[in-house]
C-alpha cells in the first residue's frame, strides 16, 4: 500500500504534538488495513472518505482519496471545528 501526503496535510501534521502523531499514526493504520472504513461523502465532496478517530477528549477527522487499491492519498487532518470548510477549498 502506497500513501501519498497532500501538502495541506503534511503541514498540518508538522504541527502535531507527540500525543496527537500517536492517535493519527493509528488511524492510518486502521485505514491501511481497511480502505472503506471511512464514512463515503456525496456532493462537492464525492470520493472522499472521513475517518472520525479520537484524540485526548476531542473528536478529530481525517479526510482522504482511495486512488486504487494499492494507493491512498492523506487530504487533510484536524478538529471538526471548520474541518469541512478548508477541506473544500
Amino acid at each position: 500500500m502506497v500513501i501519498f501526503q497532500s501538502a495541506r496535510f503534511s503541514r498540518s501534521v508538522k504541527k502535531l504534538h507527540p500525543n496527537q502523531k500517536r492517535a493519527l499514526d493509528k488511524a492510518v493504520k486502521q485505514i491501511i488495513a481497511e480502505p472503506k472504513i471511512g464514512q463515503a461523502k456525496v456532493g462537492d465532496l464525492a470520493g472522499t472518505y472521513i475517518l472520525k478517530f479520537k484524540v485526548a477528549n476531542s473528536k478529530w477527522l481525517l479526510a482522504y482519496e482511495i486512488q486504487s487499491r494499492s494507493q491512498i492519498t492523506l487530504l487533510l487532518v484536524g478538529p471538526h471545528e471548520n474541518f469541512y470548510k478548508v477541506l473544500k477549498r
